[in-house]
């Protein structure tokens, strides 16, 4: 058949469309294109430099590595505390703070306050207050900036961290790390621009859905790539058995081709996804090994984030988001599944917190040693907060005020945002939403929120939808 009759024939066929699910079976990373194993070389998407012809500012970050506390991180045991609540251990809640107030377990029930469970203390030349269970967070103190009146908008566990990625409960708007490479373009060519790892320990391991990386309405090659920890890091980037550098690039020629030619007929930009990310994975094929492999790294470094290398812990993660940064990775996602601690909290926030704390500390003490932290903002964050109110032994979902803090790329360090009530149910200084905290994130990128559009529907949609405020006051 000549290019011709195959370009007649998809035209009329749709032979795309329904063709090429069956050679997708043969897996993405052994079907990719590249001149190195026989594959046309003009058949090639350009680059994806950003949808932004340039910044909306001067940019004080060139990525974002986002420490996601999954399950609820209580500030009560970690970044508020609260001497009052520790007073009324074990005597009834005030109804002035609950009534008509959504709960999540605990609603209809007696609410019994519990006290912080674990000690506060003063560290750094700042004075900021961090619970003993984060002896390392407490060196590099003066380089975050501790926001005590987060709140947010959902109050279970899905529909919370669909809002902190895209902005709304709605599933199928855009994630955050999409909004950025949309915006901004990939730097790598040999690697995503957005990457996802996670871990679990210390806790209920809750469930991460993978749409909550996933570009939405935005075009597929903007989605976050989720990283593994055992096997193949990515599905399929290693060959099969018994299939050769000759037999991949046969197919290869073929199904670029066909992606080519139906393209030209359609120009769908999800063909151009399908042909770019041949490319990409063809390159990851030999940039992930080496990625993953850590033995380049020093002893010194090794033990400074507690780990042996990449063995999918939350300090391996961590390390392996400093390499993706240094590789040019812009949007870096680590999820630590162990945070839900319905019971046993002061014993749980502990060992969740053991995990977390050296590697998110070394992380920052590791790139301001390299000159990068600078322009890498680091963000930790949860879902939601815990209620000052008792759940036997543990603490039930919360919205209404918690925390989070903020490092690195022009955020000001050693300085604390907000304040919760003296009981630490609602947030009452300088509230901050998750709207807020998204556009200061973009701001740090060089991005005006409300000025970074995306038309679906009939409407421009952006990360913030209609809301958000930079928070001025932890730009440098």
């Amino acid at each position: 058949m000549t290019q011709r009759e195959i370009k007649n024939y998809l035209t009329r066929r749709s032979f795309i469309g329904r063709g090429t699910h069956g050679v997708g079976t043969f897996a993405l990373a052994n079907i990719l294109a590249s001149a190195v194993n026989g594959a046309d070389g003009d058949i090639k998407i350009p680059k994806w430099t950003g949808a932004l012809d340039e910044l909306h500012h001067q940019a004080t970050a060139k990525r974002v590595i986002f420490l996601c506390m999954a399950g609820g991180m209580s500030h009560l045991e970690t970044f508020d505390n609260k001497p009052k609540l520790r007073e009324m251990n074990g005597k009834p809640m005030p109804d002035s703070f609950t009534k008509g107030q959504p709960i999540a377990q605990l609603q209809g029930k007696a609410l019994t306050c519990l006290g912080g469970q674990h000690e506060f203390k003063k560290h750094g030349e700042s004075g900021q207050e961090l619970s003993v269970i984060f002896p390392k967070l407490a060196d590099v103190v003066d380089d975050i900036s501790i926001i005590r009146s987060l709140k947010t908008e959902a109050i279970n566990h899905d529909p919370a961290h669909t809002f902190m990625n895209t902005g709304t409960t709605i599933s199928g708007r855009p994630s955050m790390g999409s909004w950025l490479t949309y915006g901004l373009g990939t730097v790598a060519d040999d690697l995503p621009g957005f990457v996802v790892l996670t871990s679990v320990g210390g806790g209920q391991d809750q469930p991460i859905a993978s749409r909550q990386w996933h570009s939405g309405f935005l075009p597929s090659r903007f989605q976050g790539v989720h990283f593994h920890s055992k096997g193949d890091p990515v599905l399929y980037v290693n060959n099969p058995p018994g299939v050769s550098r000759e037999d991949q690039g046969e197919v290869i020629d073929a199904i670029q081709q066909l992606n080519q030619f139906r393209d030209d007929v359609v120009d769908d930009p999800e063909i151009a996804t399908r042909i770019s990310q041949y490319e990409l994975a063809f390159k990851m094929q030999s940039s992930v090994p080496g990625l993953m492999d850590t033995s380049d790294e020093t002893q010194e470094t090794l033990d400074l984030y507690g780990t042996k290398g990449a063995d999918g812990s939350f300090p391996a993660n961590c390390l392996l988001a400093r390499r993706l940064a240094e590789r040019g990775t812009r949007f870096i996602q680590l999820y630590h599944r162990g945070w839900d601690h319905h019971g046993n909290v002061k014993a749980a926030s502990a060992n969740t917190a053991k995990i977390v704390d050296q590697g998110a500390a070394a992380l920052i003490k590791d790139l301001k040693q390299r000159d990068m932290l600078k322009d890498t903002l680091i963000i930790m964050a949860s879902e939601f907060g815990r209620t000052p109110m008792a759940q036997g032994s543990g603490r039930d979902h919360h919205i209404k005020g918690y925390s989070m803090w903020m490092a690195g790329g022009g955020i000001k360090g050693g300085i604390t945002h907000g304040a919760t009530d003296e009981l630490g149910y609602n947030a009452v200084d300088d509230v901050v939403s998750i709207h807020d905290m998204h556009a200061t994130m973009l701001h740090t990128l060089g991005i005006d929120h409300k000025k970074m559009t995306y038309r679906f529907q009939g409407r421009d949609f952006r990360l913030t939808d209609v809301e958000g405020e930079v928070l001025r006051g932890l730009i440098a």
